[in-house]
């Protein structure tokens, strides 16, 4: 029916173009391609398209989604994000802040897209046919429309007012704006498909198309004479005129004629009646032709269409492929007749029932394995992507992706996306060439044809019937089964046994072959053990992805533990049963196993149980009271009635935080100010940020809440420290808001707005010339920020206040958001490095920062953030330093900043040209970092605080703060000089009660967190001993704190009874101050030519990997080193000096870490390379190369105090261990990481070291290369210089059994 039809199918939106010169038909995009189309009008009329139902390939005559134009190029790449975005008129946008499907005009309403673009979408869509309803997937009435809150009053004034905004399209033949419907007016009808299409002429050729006037005429005249499918119906003769029974020829020659005035109105119409008369027969009057009517239906009238629908609608639920209906989940006996008559009465909603476990898991299933997760690197991967990287064979992964087919979909696990098999193969996900085998494996879900009958047959009858090999089809079977049972593919949903039994999907016989492990149901492969599998087996060893709640089968390297638990243990957890639980169980049954594995047990909880039980040191009784009692002390006595009907996959809501619950006097509940609301004592201390004794304490009325909130320890996560309040002109010594710093021109634009985002996304906008704190609302209220930019900002304050989860409704925090593409990418990243720099990541639920293990715990941050925000060379330097002109991070442009002596603000200082801009350069800010003292006194007493913390305290006024950095890097005083001044200063300006000193003041700079925990240091300031260290100097407190000399030397070095350099000469001591040889370049045996490293590599001697690894060593060892010269240099000097190419200064001042420390994004703490390698914040094989090179040349680097350390301190500092011991004493492990390029092998550095020649001129190590033809002699060389060079004064050399010796030549 044509009523029915339009709703459901909507009229021809503009499909193509049709070329008149050639009559060629095109798409939009391939016009655009050859010139044709503007760029700007085809991506209008392809998001017309995209917005209207699909994207139309007019030559192949198919309707695509974006995604598939996009991949079979009816559309180009750089075009599918704004389709996609279009696309969502048809699919639905999702509320951000409840989590509903909404339509194109509610979201438009919302301001969740550009004003013009959503009307002009609109616009299209009631062009073609009426308003698409995105809920219900077809288009409705306009009183339909107005009723759901789909269209309004005031749009529809927009849309009737010709002189509005709704021309948003163009006519290239004429030039003019028109409307949507003004331009598929213009259009010409394929014959062949049916399809509009917009006709595009050549200079001199004829262009036809009807007027507007005309148009009009032709619209107003009706009747109800017409024959044909009009039979009985009002009709317009535009619409009769645009009918299939008038040709286009006929079309254009009565249009001519009444304009020409041969004919009147009229004689117009009787003509056109006559022809369809004669047209059709006299059935004609109970047509009901399909084909759509492509122009002027009546439809596109907006008006009086008023439909009349039986108001108990039919209930359906989500199936796994389309919808189920009530009745069939009744008869499928998902739900019984009680719960089924209160979903039709409306006591209980479709979206309740959905979420009731018992009917979720037919609806839904429960997990498959999802993707790979790769334990050593921490990484996702998609089965396909595995494959690609050898972590998986072939044969594995197929088996695998068939089973995810075979059971719903197929599984992006990194994008976190469902997609059919043809989606899949269209976005990567798996190869094109396994998609016939995995469309072969989908049918078990969309069914498969008898080819009998042509029925729709489930798996099992088309294994009954032999349509698929019988071993292939009980591993799928198998894995429907393991993931929530047998699906249905008529009625698209899993049912229970009994069902599928009387349904004949499956038998007694099938049934027997799937419960027998002997059996062929031992499908699948552990990669890990070898071991084949049941699908059930398998799944059960995955682990369960935080993020995602996805099952990932882990992939363990060699050496590595991999954790599982075997099947006898797995059947005694599974057999061992309680009704004692409490929690989600109580009153139930349950067994060890699913307690083992719900949301109250920890992942290492888990492993640590299942360990003990396995080596015997506890007994499953004792197993199961430890499990018991976690869950008692994690519940409330409430709990009992608690009836969450969340599944549990295996450890998947231990990504919740967890459930503690701290019973208090309710009647005195301790609260504090956070950022934007007050946080109760019990959430500092599930937060730690205090400990139960202060919490004990603050109960019993020992502590205040003003006393709590003033500790340091408090304040910081309650207030977080400075962000950047405004600017602070040199010239004039003003202080302006950053707004206003803007409208003078002293900041860009786009600089004033990153600012102000932060400021917004750290807690408040901030006006440091009133010294207030403001919302967005307020300060855009107050002209502290413009109209223009307040959305911007409210959209950046909701890193602060929570983003709404578009899913299910909960506040998410600014991490958990970029995660799900709620905002992008480097905006986000920006935001929460604004954070972590001003104290910490801000948890919006409970309004206050947490620590980072907390964020973590509450999935607000990971390693992988981690990493970005640890790469000084990564998208985190989002900010600008508008006097030096640096990308800088957020903690850098803030540590540039000068403090408002009234108000404690930090403020960005902005001097004019020839103006002297005062700042702290990165390489003297790590040594004032790394420089840390005991003996402060004011607020640090009793504390370890470095040289930068002391440097930014209240104590140091700006001017003396500026002459002190200033001396320092023009060497008038050396850094033990600047401490002693600093330490001077604050001694003189405290009182002896300085002790108990419990300022308020937030600390700007440098929080003392930065510092090491445990370096006291008590000399004679008069008579500070120092030795030069690798970067700075060492004193001989540290030495001796490090082992290096003992209390004697000490001592006497003190007494003056040896000297600095005596002790520096000492081989005991030299060896940890300087390191032995790295290999310093090259010498060329056939020349006898020395050459840098970077020198062989330009003559091609070495390859660019061989000579980076080598320079890279050079860097984490000490230096870079110049043979030629004989100089050891940084790597900024080096590459200043040509010793290296500019090409590797990052690489290499990356490497140049492993001297001067890394920074822990976390704490601001310098720490070692073992540290950061620990921490990912290197690569793994990249971090064990440059700590063997360490180790090979005298020892692990301290790089707080700028010396190396004997192995027992790099143990106690942290600096190393016995894992990482056992790594690098294993020579067929990841330590090979150098290339003898004379031999081809893969060697350690030392080996490598060992087979260098030494330059009797300056005494370095040269590797030696050598021509082919040399390369015996060089062999025997070799021999006897290693023989002469490990002689040692007792002769045994290098013979010495006691010696450990690596190289066998």
């Amino acid at each position: 029916m044509h009523s029915v039809r339009k709703y459901l199918e909507g009229t021809n939106s503009i499909a193509g173009v049709y070329l008149q010169s050639t009559k060629e038909t095109l798409s939009i995009y391939e016009a655009k391609r050859r010139g044709l189309l503007t760029p700007g009008t085809s991506l209008v009329l392809l998001e017309a398209q995209a917005a209207t139902g699909f994207v139309i390939d007019p030559v192949e005559n198919k309707k695509l989604s974006v995604e598939e134009a996009a991949a079979q190029g009816v559309v180009g790449q750089e075009w599918k994000n704004k389709l996609l975005s279009a696309e969502r008129a048809v699919t639905g946008y999702k509320d951000p802040y409840t989590g509903n499907t909404i339509s194109l005009f509610q979201a438009l309403k919302k301001d969740l897209i550009v004003k013009d673009h959503g009307i002009r979408l609109l616009e299209a869509q009631i062009a073609t046919g009426g308003i698409i309803d995105p809920v219900h997937s077809h288009r409705v009435p306009v009183q339909v429309a107005y009723a759901r809150g789909y269209f309004d009053e005031e749009m529809n004034q927009i849309l009737s007012d010709p002189d509005d905004d709704t021309k948003g399209f163009f006519d290239p033949n004429t030039q003019e704006n028109l409307t949507y419907l003004q331009l598929v007016e213009r259009c010409v009808t394929d014959p062949a498909t049916g399809l509009s299409l917009l006709v595009i002429v050549r200079k001199g050729e004829v262009y036809f198309f009807v007027d507007e006037a005309t148009k009009l005429v032709l619209k107003s005249t009706t009747t109800t004479r017409a024959g044909g499918k009009y039979q009985g119906t009002v009709v317009s003769l535009w619409d009769l005129l645009y009918s299939k029974y008038i040709t286009e020829e006929k079309r254009r020659d009565l249009v001519q004629r009444y304009k020409s005035g041969s004919i009147n109105i009229d004689q117009f119409l009787e003509i056109i009646l006559t022809i369809i008369q004669s047209t059709t027969t006299s059935s004609s009057s109970t047509f009901t032709d399909t084909q759509p009517e492509i122009k002027g239906d009546s439809s596109t009238a907006r008006a009086t269409i008023t439909t009349v629908t039986d108001s108990s609608k039919i209930k359906t639920f989500h199936g796994i492929r389309k919808d189920v209906t009530a009745t069939e989940l009744l008869e499928s006996k998902i739900i019984d007749e009680t719960l089924f008559k209160d979903l039709s009465a409306g006591k209980v909603t479709v979206t309740e029932v959905s979420k009731m476990h018992s009917v979720r898991k037919y609806l839904e299933g429960t997990n498959s394995i999802a993707g790979v997760y790769l334990q050593s690197t921490k990484e996702t991967l998609s089965i396909y992507e595995a494959k690609r990287r050898g972590l998986l064979t072939p044969g594995t992964s197929l088996v695998l992706l068939e089973a995810q087919a075979a059971t719903g979909f197929v599984i992006d696990p990194v994008e976190n996306k469902k997609l059919s098999v043809e989606e899949a193969a269209a976005q990567g996900v798996v190869g094109q060439e396994w998609k016939n085998k995995l469309l072969s494996a989908e049918r078990a879900v969309t069914g498969y044809k008898d080819p009998y009958t042509g029925n729709t047959i489930s798996l099992f009858q088309a294994l009954k019937k032999d349509l698929i090999v019988k071993d292939h089809g009980i591993r799928l079977l198998e894995a429907q089964i393991a993931t929530g049972g047998i699906i249905d593919p008529v009625h698209s949903h899993r049912v229970p046994v009994q069902v599928a039994y009387a349904r004949g999907y499956f038998d007694e016989e099938m049934n027997q072959i799937l419960s027998d492990p002997d059996d062929d149901t031992k499908g699948f492969f552990d990669p890990n053990t070898q071991e084949n599998l049941t699908y059930l087996q398998l799944v059960e060893r995955c682990v369960t992805d935080p993020a995602t709640g996805l099952s990932l089968l882990v992939i363990v390297r060699k050496g590595e533990v991999y954790f599982f638990v075997d099947e006898a243990t797995k059947l005694v957890l599974k057999s061992t049963t309680t009704t004692r639980a409490g929690g989600k169980y109580q009153g139930t049954v349950v067994s060890l196993w699913d307690l083992l594995y719900s949301k109250y047990i920890t992942e290492e909880k888990r492993r640590d149980l299942v360990q003990r039980y396995k080596s015997g040191s506890i007994n499953i009784d004792q197993f199961l009271e430890i499990i018991l009692t976690i869950i008692q002390s994690t519940t409330t006595s409430s709990s009992s009635t608690f009836t969450d009907t969340q599944p549990e996959i295996k450890g998947d809501s231990s990504t919740a935080r967890a459930t503690i619950t701290t019973v208090t006097d309710s009647s005195k509940i301790k609260t504090f100010h956070g950022i934007r609301k007050d946080v109760t004592a019990t959430e500092l201390l599930e937060s730690k940020i205090i400990d139960e004794t202060l919490f004990k304490d603050l109960s019993a009325g020992k502590v205040t809440v003003t006393e709590v909130s003033k500790m340091h320890s408090v304040r910081k996560y309650l207030e977080g420290t400075n962000s950047i309040a405004g600017v602070y002109l040199q010239s004039t010594k003003e202080t302006l808001s950053i707004y206003e710093a803007k409208r003078r021109g002293l900041l860009t634009p786009g600089t004033s707005l990153v600012l102000l985002e932060a400021q917004a996304a750290t807690g408040f906008v901030i006006d440091p010339v009133e010294n207030k704190k403001l919302s967005v609302e307020e300060a855009a209220a107050q002209g502290v920020v413009g109209q223009e930019w307040k959305n911007k900002l409210l959209s950046a304050e909701r890193a602060v206040t929570g983003y709404k989860d578009p899913y299910t409704g909960n506040t998410i925090s600014l991490f958990q958001a970029l995660k799900k593409d709620l905002i992008v990418k480097d905006h986000g990243i920006r935001l929460l490095e604004a954070q972590i720099a001003t104290g910490g990541i801000i948890d919006p639920v409970h309004s206050h920062r947490v620590p980072v293990q907390v964020a973590y715990a509450r999935g607000y941050f990971d390693e992988e953030m981690n990493q970005i925000l640890s790469d000084p060379d990564d998208d985190t330097k989002g900010f600008f330093d508008p006097n030096t002109q640096e990308n800088l991070t957020y903690l850098q442009l803030v540590e540039r900043c000068v403090t408002d002596p009234a108000t404690g603000l930090s403020l960005l200082v902005i001097v004019r040209k020839g103006e002297v801009y005062f700042f702290v350069d990165e390489a003297t800010k790590l040594v004032l970092k790394s420089t840390t003292t005991t003996r402060a006194g004011g607020k640090y007493q009793g504390t370890v605080v470095s040289l930068w913390d002391l440097l930014y305290s209240k104590y140091i006024t700006e001017e003396k703060r500026r002459d002190l950095v200033q001396r320092y890097k023009s060497g008038s005083i050396n850094i033990d000089q600047f401490l002693e001044i600093i330490l001077t200063i604050i001694q003189s300006t405290t009182t002896s009660s300085s002790s108990t000193f419990t300022d308020t003041q937030p600390e700007i700079k440098g929080d003392s967190s930065t510092a090491r925990a445990t370096i006291t240091t008590v000399t004679d300031s008069s008579k500070i001993k120092t030795f030069h260290g690798i970067r700075k100097d060492v004193t001989a407190t540290e030495l001796l704190e490090s082992k290096i000399i003992d209390e004697t030397l000490f001592k006497d070095l003190s007494a003056g009874k040896v000297t600095v350099t005596e002790v520096s000469e000492m081989h005991s001591v030299r060896k940890y101050l300087e390191g032995t040889n790295s290999i310093a370049g090259v010498y060329l045996q056939s020349t006898k030519e020395t050459l840098s490293i970077y020198e062989a590599k330009r003559r091609g001697l070495l390859t660019p990997g061989t000579s980076l690894v080598l320079l890279e060593a050079q860097a984490a060892t000490g230096f870079v080193i110049d043979p030629v010269e004989n100089k050891k240099l940084s790597v900024e000097e080096a590459a200043a000096q040509g010793v290296v190419g500019q090409e590797w200064k990052n690489k290499l001042h990356s490497a140049e870490r492993a001297v001067t420390g890394y920074k822990d994004p976390y704490t601001g703490n310098t720490i070692s390379l073992f540290q950061a390698l620990k921490k990912d914040l290197i690569v793994k094989d990249h971090g064990i190369r440059l700590l063997e090179a360490q180790i090979a040349t005298g020892g692990i680097i301290d790089p707080v105090h700028s010396h190396r350390v004997p192995v027992q301190v790099a143990y106690a500092r942290g600096y190393f261990d016995e894992e990482m011991n056992q790594i690098l004493s294993d020579p067929d492990d990841d330590t090979k990481g150098f290339f003898d390029p004379n031999t081809q092998e893969n060697l350690t550095y030392l080996q490598l070291v060992e087979r260098c020649v030494t330059d009797p001129a300056t005494g370095l190590s040269l590797l030696v290369i050598v021509r082919k033809v040399h390369y015996d002699l060089f062999i025997i060389d070799l021999y006897r210089h290693n023989i002469r060079s490990n002689a040692d004064d007792d002769g045994k050399g290098f013979f010495d059994p006691n010696r450990k010796r690596v190289t066998h030549i």
